[in-house]
């Protein structure tokens, strides 16, 4: 994949959605740089200006070395959370007022974040923290707070969030 391929993968899911193709290609390009030694210490002052930018007057904190599949679809582009090292696969929506990431444990430290797998669709106001799976092809009603690791093909709502298998085919 190209410079302009990996830039611009997310364009085509967000159309009509001005906002959200502006940070994920400020996303991507920053994501690009972090990833590659020789482009992190020239592109250096590119991260810095996303960090500002994209946390600071967007409101949304997707660290620029967070590992996030082909085609996501950002809805609103406002109070979004993520962690560095939630992995998110292809295909995946996330809608505004949703953190993702680790927890505290009792011990002081933190634990590993979430893994969210392809087709994931994930509702506003969700929280999913903890060291889980959320699996392939599972819809995450609003207001959801995801503590458990969900199977694939699944709908969770709720407070904590209640897990119903679909049927696929």
């Amino acid at each position: 994949m190209n410079f302009f391929e990996f830039i611009f993968q997310d364009w085509r899911v967000n159309k009509g959605n001005m906002k959200g193709r502006l940070i994920l290609v400020l996303f991507r390009t920053a994501n690009f740089c972090s990833t590659r030694k020789v482009f992190y210490y020239i592109g250096f002052p590119y991260l810095i200006f996303y960090r500002i930018l994209v946390e600071w007057f967007f409101s949304i904190e997707i660290p620029w070395n967070t590992q996030i599949g082909r085609n996501l679809s950002l809805f609103h582009g406002q109070a979004l959370v993520l962690t560095n090292k939630v992995i998110i696969g292809a295909n995946c929506t996330l809608r505004h007022c949703t953190t993702i990431g680790n927890k505290q444990n009792s011990a002081g430290g933190f634990t590993d974040s979430p893994v969210i797998g392809d087709h994931t669709d994930i509702g506003s106001n969700v929280c999913i923290i903890g060291n889980i799976r959320v699996g392939a092809n599972v819809l995450i009603g609003c207001g959801a707070v995801v503590v458990k690791d969900i199977p694939d093909w699944s709908t969770v709502t709720g407070n904590p969030g209640i897990v119903r298998t679909r049927i696929h085919v």
